[in-house]
């Protein structure tokens, strides 16, 4: 399973997913022990979901799951379209928030500046 965090600052799970750039990405199945990271996304302005109009799919579009404290309704409804679920959340651990979302526990509903 493949799970991507927003984090503008690669240490804490930030909001604004559609327009964030930097990603962490973590790789880890139910059962498989604490989630590794695998990757980190540094993405031009270009490409951040708001502004992104390319032809090929998206990055984003090879995450399971995507993790961010804050998003609107056409965003999460953008990722569903290509089978990615979005989770909000205020949790602001990266390895936290994978590491319950792995283990099937909820997460804190984001706050409500989050949105």
């Amino acid at each position: 399973m493949r799970i991507g965090v927003t984090s503008q600052n690669f240490r804490t799970i930030t909001g604004h997913a559609g327009k964030s750039r930097r990603f962490l990405v973590f790789e880890a199945e139910p059962g498989d022990g604490p989630p590794r990271e695998t990757e980190r996304w540094d993405l031009p302005k270009e490409m951040s979901l708001h502004a992104y109009r390319g032809d090929a799919p998206h990055p984003t579009a090879s995450l399971d799951v995507l993790v961010t404290g804050g998003c609107g309704e056409g965003f999460i409804r953008r990722m569903a379209s290509v089978d990615t679920r979005v989770v909000v959340t205020s949790e602001t651990d990266p390895a936290a928030a994978v590491g319950a979302i792995l283990r099937g526990e909820p997460l804190p509903p984001p706050g409500p500046r989050d949105h």
